[in-house]
């Protein structure tokens, strides 16, 4: 039976961070959805459009990756997908705290549904979406703490 995963997440932007963890759960499933959370109530510099397009061209060259957005609770998504396992990325104790309580809730309205926490390498885990966003909106490079070749600039009027 294949197993396919799902990476949620907001992704404003995609980081060297997530992409650091996306390559190591290619080790232990058979297929990827990458799945931008919309979340309304949410102030992104990117639109869902411009994250999804941004993260395609960052696995295009990854034929078990693929990438959409959605909305609402990612198991309902997992559960309408046929979806059994989800992936996060653990940085910090910090992440770990808060990823177990979701796991937890997840685990308990989806039982069905797996979680797993991959750890970043540890030169990726100072790196966050709210720190890559702030050096941004103040004017600052922050290519170090992005996938090669990702040029923002082109995705911010999407």
């Amino acid at each position: 039976m294949e197993k396919i995963a799902v990476f949620p997440g907001s992704f404003d932007p995609l980081t060297l961070g997530h992409l650091d963890v996306l390559l190591s759960a290619r080790k232990l499933f058979d297929r990827i959805i990458v799945a931008v959370g919309v979340n309304q109530q949410k102030v992104s510099l990117f639109s869902p459009k411009a994250r999804v397009a941004m993260i395609r061209e960052v696995v295009k060259d990854l034929p078990d990756v693929e990438v959409c957005s959605f909305d609402g609770l990612t198991i309902d998504f997992c559960r309408k997908n046929k979806i059994n396992f989800i992936f996060r990325g653990i940085r910090t104790t910090t992440d770990f705290e808060l990823e177990q309580v979701i796991a937890q809730v997840n685990s308990k309205m989806a039982p069905e549904i797996q979680t797993i926490f991959i750890p970043s390498g540890p030169k990726y885990s100072f790196i966050s979406s709210t720190v890559v966003r702030d050096v941004l909106l103040n004017g600052g490079d922050a290519a170090c703490m992005l996938p090669p070749g990702l040029d923002l600039n082109k995705y911010l009027k999407m």
